[in-house]
């Protein structure tokens, strides 16, 4: 099911449900949306049949969300304070977030702002790609700039045919991408609840998870075959996300 829910600002955006239980906020990553990441591969599926109520945003700027090309439309964390509007619109007091890259970035932002879920699952995501985003950023905008001459073997080339393939609204992306700052690993005290960081063997993409894992107050780390891209096409991913849920108590630390 697909609703539409409004922004910090009152901007339509657009979040999908399904599945009966116990709340679950699942936030998709950069250029993609919530039928690409969580849909479209069984991630969903799988944990509403383990007894969640899965609710799937797409972020600003991508999906079926509103991408304005206003500046005023992009005040700075605007993704987190639209996930804050969404958890204060549903009245969730109880519940758990889980963000892959882009939404790992969003949901560390959030909690850092003041959201409280219960537990957390930061997937794709490294101590590099909070601490050092700037970096990060600026490649994207750079692939975005350089959109029509990239070609096969430029390092953006598998960003802008991933573009592409999503049909991205490039003027509201570059605008998306300068509201993000970096996250000093000294702010990551805040996120106390248990945590899951779970990426793929080959993703290094947002650096290395293993420093994010040994940075946060109360986190273990999975890993799942895959590259950045790939290991979201995979069960494993879902499945890791389910067995934390479940019981983040019997899910082994990965030195």
């Amino acid at each position: 099911m697909s609703t539409i829910y409004p922004g910090f600002d009152g901007a339509p955006l657009a979040v999908h449900r399904i599945g009966s239980g116990r709340s679950l906020i699942l936030l998709h990553g950069l250029f993609s949306s919530a039928e690409m990441n969580w849909i479209k591969w069984g991630h969903a599926a799988l944990l509403a049949d383990a007894g969640f109520e899965v609710i799937m945003p797409d972020l600003r700027g991508h999906g079926a969300s509103a991408a304005p090309h206003d500046p005023l439309a992009y005040p700075d964390d605007v993704l987190a304070l639209d996930l804050a509007a969404l958890v204060r619109g549903l009245g969730f007091e109880d519940y758990d977030l889980c963000g892959f890259s882009l939404g790992a970035r969003t949901a560390v932002r959030g909690v850092i702002s003041g959201l409280k879920p219960a537990r957390l699952v930061l997937g794709g995501m490294g101590l590099e790609g909070l601490a050092g985003w700037t970096g990060r950023g600026a490649f994207f905008i750079d692939a975005i700039d350089r959109f029509d001459q990239v070609k096969h073997g430029d390092p953006a080339f598998p960003a802008v045919s991933f573009m592409k393939t999503m049909k991205v609204d490039r003027i509201a992306a570059r605008l998306l991408l300068q509201t993000f700052a970096d996250t000093p690993p000294e702010a990551l005290s805040a996120l106390s609840m248990p945590t899951l960081v779970v990426n793929g063997d080959q993703d290094r993409d947002n650096g290395d998870p293993a420093a994010l894992t040994r940075a946060l107050p109360n986190a273990v780390q999975a890993i799942i075959p895959g590259t950045h891209m790939s290991c979201v096409a995979k069960p494993d991913l879902g499945l890791a996300i389910r067995d934390f849920l479940i019981d983040e108590r019997h899910l082994p630390i990965i030195p």
